[in-house]
């Protein structure tokens, strides 16, 4: 009985090392292809300039409101006080608008890099999977951290880092690697 269990024991190790061996792990650098991107530059130009011109408009609504309340400080005190709360109202009124020009302005921030990336991050999956499987790989794993602080990969072989792969798929010639730090 012994040495049939020992028999079944080791025809198990056996087929799982096989198995094992039979997988093949890469990974990718999502930010490290996102970086040799040429749209990348763009991408982040765009919403720079979408991101100014929201801040230009938030500081002009800005400093209206402060021009009124200036002019609503400085009014005499003999005005009376259905002017005064008119005013007030059309203060409360302005400072209500701009709150919710910045909720809006967030939103549509978030929407444009959305709309922007969406397809990027479509082109790179495509490319990863496409370089996956004509190179029999099994995984491919992203080794950055995880939202809640925790690495994905504890430890990663360099020479399974598909990353440059991907960016030649992509059509794009990596650039040596003293030039991304």
């Amino acid at each position: 009985k012994m040495r049939t269990l020992f028999l079944l024991l080791f025809c198990a190790v056996a087929l799982t090392t096989q198995a094992q061996e039979a997988q093949k792990m890469g990974y990718a650098d999502w930010q490290y292809i996102f970086s040799q991107l040429p749209e990348t530059k763009q991408i982040e130009n765009e919403l720079k300039t979408h991101g100014t011109q929201l801040e230009n408009q938030l500081k002009a609504k800005s400093q209206e409101l402060e021009a009124k309340y200036k002019a609503y400080q400085g009014m005499p005190a003999t005005t009376p006080d259905a002017i005064r709360a008119d005013k007030e109202r059309e203060l409360q009124g302005m400072q209500d608008g701009i709150q919710k020009f910045q909720q809006d302005a967030e939103t549509s921030l978030r929407n444009k890099q959305s709309a922007l990336m969406d397809p990027v991050f479509k082109k790179v999956g495509k490319a990863i999977e496409d370089v996956a499987k004509e190179n029999a790989y099994t995984f491919i794993i992203n080794p950055q951290s995880m939202s809640n602080g925790e690495d994905i990969l504890l430890y990663s072989d360099e020479k399974y880092n598909i990353s440059n792969l991907v960016l030649k798929k992509l059509g794009v010639t990596p650039k040596p690697e003293a030039a991304n730090k």
